[in-house]
């Protein structure tokens, strides 16, 4: 949700001290209305020595010491292999379909998984950890692969920016068509971004589908930039954390405390941004293993280690997401600071996997044209 898988795709220079300020920060908060559940199963450890390669999006981060430790105790080194954004991974991953270049793929979210699925990526196991994670998380999975993670992806705004100019931060998607924001606004393309693509079909989400084009033939006329992926929109485009001259963005619920993490002095920071509530679309992030991989079995472990206690703590601070597993503590940057939106919006996966192509094209045509 990367969010900041493919979120806040930035170095993790602070990865090495994330766990401590995990461990400074936390709180138990449950990630789910279920409230809190039973934690999930360790890894066994009766495996030979075997290198299994992970493939991810660039923004996958899990601290070094939790891969250390996985290794000792199970003999299997993770060699994580990152390329591009979860579109651009799962496109790849589409066309190895049963020759993978790994033996598990972290990454492809609830927007793209339907294509995945179809293409034949993965060899279906669900972790018997998942029984813990909330069946909201599993919809999508036709029980192929594993929930790990998940977020919103919302509109953010440069609080600082609307203030100076006197204006109000915009509270709906209608409002983002509205003249008073013209040219503020830039959004990934949903062709080739993850979070792009959850813009657009929280659209569809709300608008139906008799009206989400006109809505989108409202915000072209209200001069919305379209770029290719998050990085480029949140980081040269956004003025809030980037460099850039637009004051809206499509990001994440979860980018506000990145950005206090990430400031210069933590402990005295405040966000740069803040979140509109309204219109955000829920992505939920899996992990799975891949047909045709070299090390199977041991890539179940490593799935099956995804769900395990530590590393779920560990993923709100390194990939800027909520973790699967109910009851896991969350650190006090993450509840100050991370936006919950009421009522995220979704559609049916398989809609969308109906759908997609169709309402891409027209995307393209509505915007570009």
């Amino acid at each position: 949700m990367a969010l900041f898988s493919s979120r806040t795709a930035r170095p993790l220079a602070l990865a090495g001290v994330l766990v401590a300020v995990l461990s400074a920060c936390g709180s138990t908060v449950s990630t789910d209305p279920a409230g809190p559940s039973l934690p999930a199963a360790p890894v066994p450890s009766s495996f030979a020595p075997v290198t299994v390669t992970l493939l991810a999006h660039d923004s996958f981060a899990v601290s070094k010491k939790l891969l250390e430790d996985f290794t000792a105790r199970t003999g299997i080194t993770v060699q994580v292999v990152t390329g591009g954004d979860a579109g651009q991974l799962v496109n790849k991953a589409a066309l190895t379909a049963g020759n993978p270049e790994g033996d598990v793929l972290f990454g492809v979210d609830n927007t793209l998984l339907s294509r995945a699925l179809s293409a034949g990526v993965f060899a279906p196991y669900v972790s018997p950890a998942a029984a813990s994670v909330p069946s909201a998380l599993k919809t999508a999975t036709q029980d192929a692969v594993t929930p790990v993670d998940y977020g919103d992806v919302c509109i953010n705004a440069d609080t600082a920016w609307f203030a100076k100019k006197g204006l109000p931060v915009p509270a709906t998607l209608e409002q983002l068509a509205d003249p008073t924001y013209k040219d503020l606004l830039v959004v990934e393309n949903p062709e080739t971004s993850s979070p792009g693509l959850a813009f657009l079909l929280s659209t569809v989400a709300r608008f139906g589908e008799d009206r989400w084009a006109d809505y989108w033939k409202s915000l072209r006329a209200n001069g919305v930039k379209v770029v290719d992926g998050w990085t480029q929109a949140y980081e040269d485009e956004y003025s809030g954390a980037g460099k850039g001259s637009r004051p809206l963005v499509v990001s994440y619920a979860s980018s506000p405390p990145a950005e206090v993490v990430y400031a210069a002095d933590p402990s005295t920071a405040k966000p740069v941004s803040t979140v509109m509530k309204d219109g955000c679309y829920r992505q939920v992030e899996y992990a799975g293993v891949l047909a045709g991989a070299k090390h199977p079995t041991e890539a179940r472990a490593v799935v099956d280690w995804l769900l395990s206690p530590e590393v779920q703590a560990d993923v709100p601070l390194s990939m800027f997401v909520f973790p699967a597993v109910p009851g896991t503590p969350l650190p006090k940057v993450f509840t100050d600071y991370a936006a919950t939106p009421m009522q995220p919006l979704v559609l049916d996966p398989a809609l969308v996997d109906e759908k997609r192509a169709e309402w891409l094209d027209t995307w393209d045509q509505v915007t570009f044209r």
